[in-house]
């Protein structure tokens, strides 16, 4: 074995035991690599299977999959980011910047079979792991694409491409790509929304950036849905270029959405109260730019 080899190894290692040493004691792990970017942990305990990448602040897990129901949403936030068909529930073309497992991408080619949908996931390895050990699989209407997603998004943007229905949900292991939650980013994804496009961000509902996030997608797209459910850490931004829809509208087409959701386990009636547009966040902070670094946030 190389020296860079038993390095590897031994990195490894210490990610396998800290991540058996919360919560996983019983798991057995079916696969584990360093990729480029991240150490990737697959475990499976008691019909569910894990995906998690290693980071400086510890284990978070990417996706899980329930083996026996594999159509079941497990995460909070998987659910959650079904929130944004309220506001645009026939979406034909759809983008999703962060792949996981694929549970999301997986979910909507299922219910939107006809849409032209685009996965842009900067790793080879996760797009591997999704493949092999979570069911993942592209056709002519599913497609993956190995890139930074900034970058797909400039080059799209720059081609005149337009998309109805857009998910930032893009992880590192420690937080969202720092060049993914920008003002000059924001207006990029912005270019290619079409008119009653909406976007779907997941973010974490505590964090040092809480309020700069807030401040840096209110100063692109206005007044936003800030969704929040109870149990969960995460908040889903949800936004458009034009008007929010009222709360009739999001009641009638969570009506229409709720038995195609059923199978996921989302309960889409419980959504549409839920989705506020009232600032809960300091709305004095800056804003973030290129320039001002949300990883200058991160460590205060």
């Amino acid at each position: 074995m190389t020296a860079a080899r038993f390095l590897n190894r031994l990195g490894l290692l210490g990610c396998l035991m800290a991540t058996l040493s919360t919560g996983f004691a019983t798991a057995e792990v079916i696969h584990e690599e360093r990729s480029v970017y991240r150490n990737i942990i697959v475990t499976e305990v008691d019909g569910r299977r894990c995906l998690i990448f290693n980071a400086v602040r510890g284990e978070r897990n990417q996706t899980c999959m329930n083996m026996r129901d594999p159509q079941e949403m497990i995460f909070h936030y998987t659910r959650m980011t079904m929130a944004g068909l309220l506001v645009n529930p026939n979406p034909q073309n759809i983008l999703i910047a962060g792949l996981g497992g694929g549970t999301v991408p997986t979910a909507l080619h299922q219910l939107y079979p006809n849409a032209k949908i685009d996965v842009l996931e900067i790793d080879q390895a996760v797009l591997n792991v999704a493949r092999d050990y979570f069911s993942f699989t592209e056709d002519d209407n599913l497609k993956a694409h190995v890139v930074d997603a900034r970058v797909f998004i400039k080059r799209a943007g720059l081609q005149g491409a337009k998309y109805d229905f857009i998910m930032l949900d893009a992880f590192t292991g420690e937080y969202i790509p720092e060049h993914l939650l920008t003002q000059e980013f924001l207006q990029e994804v912005k270019q290619l929304l079409t008119a009653d496009g909406v976007l779907v961000a997941n973010t974490f509902s505590t964090s040092n950036l809480y309020s700069h996030e807030s401040v840096t997608y209110k100063s692109v797209f206005g007044e936003f849905f800030n969704f929040k459910l109870s149990g969960s850490g995460n908040r889903v931004i949800i936004a458009q270029q034009k008007p929010l829809p009222l709360q009739g509208t999001l009641s009638q087409n969570a009506q229409a959405l709720y038995e195609p959701l059923k199978v996921y386990g989302v309960d889409i009636l419980e959504f549409p109260v839920r989705l506020s547009t009232k600032p809960d966040w300091d709305e004095s902070l800056r804003v973030l730019t290129d320039q001002f670094s949300p990883a200058n946030l991160l460590g205060q």
